[in-house]
């Protein structure tokens, strides 16, 4: 390499390495220098949290039949990874009142455990989110098809403007729950946090937020009821869907936070794989339109 390029390299990589340092002060709203930078923070630091739900919704179906879960959290981030678990208690019925896979066993649950880690890497304005995610189901019956599955998940969001922060996330899974086969989850968020006020003689911080999912599966496997494993649960007869929810935040006392949020989904209602019954108003899974109201406790 000539000595002209080698200078040309170093103030490149340079002014690369000043972007990427001086990106989060911009990232933030505010215009600042490298001496207006936080002190580093401590290596590892871990959180909790312990919540209580009207109604658990994931994905734009109910997991506990319309009635309210307890839910709880542990987190543990050292620099840009990230390991933790979360659980919440279920209602997916039982051998009478449950619900049917596509091979017309039924199966159920009372607890879901989920296990994480990854890492949140930061390039520039945009923050990078890879992990990789086991959802569990400890006690679960099923003498039929496997409700454990795992997914791949790669996101990135960044700051546009002050508070305001947009989102969007890719899941991948090989096989989805009840071996539904390859399965892609796309969603896209926004967050805006508002400014601070007083209320019942406590201070109050506002925000808004709002997630759009889609879901398409991949899978070929007719099962023994005629469909898919994926059109029998989770698409009514298709191989993908909408979901979407949007929601008002109000965090108080520092560590509690009470949020209001409406779910819906673009499934409709009339099962397509079982004619003459409900697909979203049925027993266990509804996904027609909801609120949802949730007390949560982080520290």
């Amino acid at each position: 390499m000539t000595g002209r390029l080698q200078r040309f390299a170093g103030r490149a990589v340079a002014a690369v390495a000043l972007m990427l340092l001086a990106g989060p002060a911009f990232a933030d709203g505010y215009r600042g220098s490298l001496k207006d930078t936080p002190k580093p923070e401590e290596r590892c630091k871990h959180t909790a949290n312990v919540a209580l739900t009207t109604d658990y919704v994931f994905r734009g179906f109910s997991q506990t039949a319309e009635g309210p879960a307890v839910q709880g959290g542990f987190d543990v981030t050292c620099g840009i990874f990230y390991a933790g678990v979360w659980a919440s208690s279920l209602n997916w019925g039982d051998f009478d009142h449950g619900s049917f896979d596509a091979n017309n066993f039924a199966y159920g649950a009372s607890v879901e455990m989920d296990w994480y880690l990854g890492i949140r890497p930061v390039t520039g304005r945009i923050t990078w989110d890879l992990g990789v995610i086991y959802y569990s189901y400890p006690n679960a019956f099923n003498p039929g098809l496997n409700v454990n599955y795992f997914e791949l998940k790669v996101g990135a969001s960044s700051t546009i403007w002050k508070d305001g922060t947009v989102g969007v996330t890719v899941f991948w899974s090989p096989d989805y729950q009840l071996e539904s086969g390859s399965t892609w989850t796309f969603e896209g968020s926004f967050t805006q946090t508002f400014h601070k006020f007083q209320a019942l003689h406590r201070e109050w911080t506002p925000s808004f937020s709002a997630t759009v999912g889609y879901q398409v599966n991949d899978d070929n496997k007719i099962r023994a009821n005629g469909f898919t494993s994926y059109q029998t649960t989770y698409g009514n007869g298709d191989d993908s869907y909408w979901y979407w929810n949007a929601g008002v935040t109000f965090g108080f006392l520092e560590k509690w936070s009470i949020d209001f949020r409406y779910w819906d989904t673009s499934l409709k209602n009339a099962s397509v794989t079982t004619p003459g019954t409900s697909f979203c108003r049925g027993s266990t899974f509804q996904c027609d339109e909801r609120f949802v109201a949730t007390l949560k406790f982080a520290y």
